[in-house]
């Protein structure tokens, strides 16, 4: 009986299509701690893969405690992207237990990178009066050790830029079947932050000269990119809540400067801005330094810094 060349045909092409629908085996499994970075690998790994996140929602870095499932993504990781030890303090000793095979990437380390260091003095100065009942052993290192510098290093879109390249050369080096898609990838986000950096300038230029107070001080690098400079923050370490001779200090500096506006965050407690600006004449407002309320994905980091932006002029601006 002859062979049907119908039936070949046929046969080869369901091979070929069912190939085509395995995922590709050289994806590396990726794992990110931040909303932020995980915006930034998400975009170099379109088309590849999709990297899993492990401070979700609007969770903090700060006092951050993993999860057994997050526990088996290290577990189960090829590479790790963080900022480092002086953020994400939680992830130092897992990363050692969990992944010692993971290649992990300190981000906040980048080479090139613009660093600041942290702000101290006046209205930067440590809360000393905690009277929440907590000590402050161990807190220094929960991402605000004043040695080094100020790891917020992602709110200057610059050094995002900078990101997105070492994440690309990073995936590249372990999978370099996907080099030429990871690198396209990259410029195509860096080109994308170009056109982010001038819309947020050209936002933020009518309130350059305002005064604001923060949370925490988690702003500077945004700050010092667009030509804001907050009057001070209500607590350096987002963790230890500022006692009461630390809020009649920053009720004086909202008297002393004139601030127009004093930020929450949405990983905090509001209430306390609510305290510090009874009284006066200073507006309220949200920063978010990580994307709390958008989805994560590719999209997050522009909408990041698009929101800080929008956050800014909508706070500052009526004092105009």
């Amino acid at each position: 009986m002859k062979p049907n060349p119908s039936a070949r045909v046929i046969a080869l092409a369901v091979i070929m299509v069912s190939f085509l629908a395995l995922p590709s085996l050289a994806a590396p499994r990726v794992v990110v701690s931040i909303k932020p970075l995980h915006s930034l690998v998400a975009a170099v790994m379109r088309g590849a893969g999709t990297p899993s996140l492990i401070v979700e929602g609007a969770a903090s870095p700060h006092n951050y405690s993993l999860r057994p499932s997050q526990a088996r993504l290290l577990q189960e990781a090829d590479v790790v992207f963080w900022i480092g030890q002086d953020l994400e303090a939680f992830l130092e000793k897992p990363l050692q237990t969990l992944a010692p095979d993971a290649v992990s990437v300190e981000l906040g380390e980048t080479p090139g990178m613009f660093t600041l260091p942290m702000r101290e003095g006046g209205s930067f100065e440590p809360d000393t009066d905690d009277d929440h009942g907590h000590g402050h052993d161990g807190h220094d290192q929960e991402g605000h050790d004043h040695q080094g510098h100020d790891p917020h290093t992602w709110l200057d879109p610059e050094n995002a830029k900078l990101f997105v390249k070492r994440i690309a050369d990073t995936l590249a080096e372990i999978d370099p079947a996907n080099e030429t898609l990871y690198q396209g990838n990259a410029s195509a986000e860096i080109e994308q932050i170009d056109k982010l950096i001038s819309a947020t300038a050209r936002a933020l230029e009518p309130v350059k000269s305002s005064r604001f107070i923060v949370f925490h001080d988690a702003y500077h690098y945004f700050e010092n990119r667009f030509g804001l400079e907050a009057a001070g923050s209500l607590t350096v370490n987002p963790e230890i809540m500022p006692g009461a001779k630390r809020l009649a200090e920053i009720r004086d500096q909202i008297a002393h400067t004139g601030a127009d506006c004093v930020f929450a965050e949405p990983q905090f407690k509001p209430a306390l801005v609510g305290v510090v600006t009874e009284g006066t004449a200073a507006r309220s407002g949200i920063l978010d330094p990580l994307g709390a309320d958008i989805p994560e994905g590719p999209e997050l980091y522009s909408s990041l810094i698009s929101n800080l932006a929008n956050s800014f002029v909508d706070c500052l601006k009526p004092a105009l």
